[in-house]
């Protein structure tokens, strides 16, 4: 099923896949991408649980308003979203700064989450990469996001997948050169803004923490900060994977989520 529906100043697009009655899961996507970027997940989990998928701020068919934003305020927004469809608590997984705005709810929502899932993502940006950030957002804004499209492809699949799989690579392409530019800039800034590894020390429910090996983006090492510093924490490495480690190795990396949610899942009422 999928919809639109009011969530503060947003008309906020969603998607629920599998059953009514089972433990929902939210997935919140990477920056440049929509909701379509889980397609190869969503059926490791829909026989069990109510996976719902959305599209940020700034991002596919959601509003686009004026940037610059904050991961405070996107995770206001997938708070918002489970209000507005009256859902009291979700496992909640997020990849790049999609993992990023899941700390936030992790750490300020606790009564929210059931699990959290990090996947390939950070809690801080070094200060030497603030400027690239800049840069970025200056390009996207004087010249479109098109520009960004290859050194983004280039940075989230190994060369291998692509020269594997370039069929999945061209529609990869296709979903980023729909990205609006203002929506772009905007979840960009929150990036390049982000210091909340202290933060991490809020957060209480059990976390499952994914990355590639070879994401350069979010790299193994911001990973394992991740893991040092949220208790109740695991850490999966999934080889032969860049930043989009879901789509390169679909597999391993649905098996770590399903396990993981299977482990840490509340009885269900019979």
């Amino acid at each position: 099923m999928t919809g639109k529906i009011k969530v503060g100043d947003l008309e906020v697009a969603y998607r629920f896949d599998g059953p009514q009655d089972g433990p929902v899961v939210l997935l919140a996507n990477s920056l440049m991408s929509n909701h379509t970027m889980w397609d190869r997940t969503v059926p490791a989990l829909a026989d069990r649980y109510r996976v719902l998928r959305y599209d940020k701020r700034g991002h596919g068919g959601t509003s686009v308003t004026p940037g610059p934003y904050t991961l405070a305020q996107l995770a206001d927004d997938a708070i918002g979203l489970l209000d507005a469809l009256k859902i009291d608590r979700a496992h909640c997984a997020g990849l790049s700064i999609g993992g990023m705005l899941m700390q936030q709810v992790g750490a300020r929502y606790p009564g929210r989450v059931l699990s959290l899932g990090l996947c390939d993502t950070a809690s801080e940006t070094p200060m030497a990469g603030r400027a690239m950030w800049d840069e970025r957002i200056a390009t996207a804004r004087s010249k479109g996001t098109a520009t960004l499209v290859d050194g983004t492809l280039g940075r989230w699949f190994t060369p291998a997948f692509a020269a594997r799989e370039p069929h999945t690579v061209a529609e990869i392409r296709k979903m980023l050169l729909a990205i609006d530019a203002e929506g772009y800039a905007g979840c960009a800034a929150a990036v390049r803004d982000m210091i909340q590894t202290t933060m991490l020390l809020k957060i209480a429910a059990p976390t499952l923490i994914i990355t590639g090996r070879q994401d350069m983006s979010t790299t193994v090492e911001q990973s394992i900060v991740l893991h040092r510093v949220i208790c109740h924490s695991e850490l999966v490495i999934v080889e032969d994977a860049a930043h989009l480690s879901n789509i390169e190795q679909p597999t391993a990396f649905n098996q770590a989520l399903r396990g993981f949610l299977a482990r840490v899942e509340p009885a269900r009422k019979p």
